[in-house]
Parts: C-alpha cells; structure tokens; sequence
C-alpha cells in the first residue's frame, strides 16, 4: 500500500524523451468504481502561477503510468501530452 504522501516526493519522469515532468501535485479519485483515475502534475509555467492565474496542468491517466518505482514514477507519454 502506499500513501499520497509518498507519491508527492517521486519525480515524474516521461520514458518517452526521459523529461523530467516535475512532482505529483494531486490526484484524481474515480470515487464511482473506486480507484485512482489520473495523477496531476503541475504545469510547465508553474513559476509564473502567481502572475498569471492557475497554472497548466499535466494529466497523467492511470493507464500511462508505466512503473512506481521508490524514488520516481515512470510515465508514458506521447508528443503533445
């Protein structure tokens, strides 16, 4: 079992280009069936946030998550995700 806790401190990484897509900010709960649906991730210009309004998000579905690993979550996600 593993808590959202531990899921905040890995780093995403796309094993697509090997970029670095930053921290698990949130998830998403599908509460009907009852599993987790999606991990969010913050966006690209999450350093203007605070100039700019919300921030991009990136969704990353359940199905593209490749591996939890103990340091980083691998992730596949294609050109334009």
């Amino acid at each position: 079992m593993i808590k959202i806790s531990d899921l905040r401190v890995r780093e995403v990484i796309n094993i697509v280009d090997g970029r670095r897509l930053g921290p698990v900010k949130d998830i998403d709960l599908d509460l009907t069936r009852g599993y987790l649906s999606a991990l969010v991730l913050p966006g690209q210009n999450h350093f203007f946030r605070g100039f700019f309004g919300r921030e991009d998000e990136i969704i990353v579905p359940w199905e593209k998550i490749i591996k939890i690993g103990v340091d980083v979550i691998l992730v596949e996600l294609g050109n334009g995700s």
